[in-house]
């Protein structure tokens, strides 16, 4: 007979909510519908805590500190804020970071205006760009579907995602996964890159 899990309480702005031992804050959060923004987080992928959007605020007494809600394990008698001062203004720094990396993303740019963010500090190094590299498509084609189609390239500024060793997939079976999870929009264009141009010729002999 198996042990069950434990209960844990604590408080998200100032409400009392429970939580099984083992989730994290954000799981929590989204059971009580309360609202953490996400970008690399998705339900059907392990989180990777990449983009720090989901950053909330963790006090105890006078202390406090910023943590990241998706990775955050809960803890009894925690007291989290999702919406302070110090978690906007990092949310705010982020958008910026993103509106530099993938400026021509019209999901960032849309979230980013929601908490007030119409411009960036930050260089852009590409225009065109709308990935911001958050991994979700590489982990959603490895953890889901389980062919590992798509990898991320390069190091540094150079890195981007494509099929690995940048060479059309023949792994790829053209389910559509990553064009779905993606937070930015940028698989959409992609995709035919990963398939190869072989997959796009006979689609659209097909369609013809």
């Amino acid at each position: 007979m198996t042990e069950q899990a434990k209960t844990i309480h604590f408080m998200i702005n100032d409400q009392p909510v429970e939580a099984r031992e083992g989730w994290t804050v954000l799981e929590t959060a989204r059971q009580y519908g309360i609202h953490i923004p996400t970008l690399c987080y998705h339900e059907a992928v392990e989180p990777s805590g990449g983009c720090r959007l989901c950053v909330v605020e963790l006090r105890e007494g006078n202390w406090s500190k910023v943590v990241i809600s998706c990775m955050y394990p809960v803890q009894e008698g925690i007291n989290i804020y999702t919406e302070s001062d110090r978690v906007n203004n990092v949310r705010r720094w982020v958008l910026e970071m993103l509106l530099a990396e993938c400026p021509a993303s019209t999901e960032i740019r849309a979230l980013a205006a929601k908490y007030g963010v119409n411009g960036t500090r930050f260089p852009s190094k590409n225009p065109e760009e709308q990935c911001m590299l958050c991994g979700l498509c590489v982990r959603v084609c490895r953890e889901v579907v389980g062919v590992s189609a798509i990898t991320t390239i390069g190091r540094g500024v150079h890195k981007f995602v494509g099929a690995p060793y940048d060479k059309p997939s023949e792994a790829c079976v053209a389910c559509g996964s990553c064009v779905t999870i993606c937070p930015t929009g940028a698989m959409r264009a992609r995709l035919d890159r990963v398939r190869g141009s072989g997959h796009h010729s006979h689609h659209s002999a097909n369609k013809a």
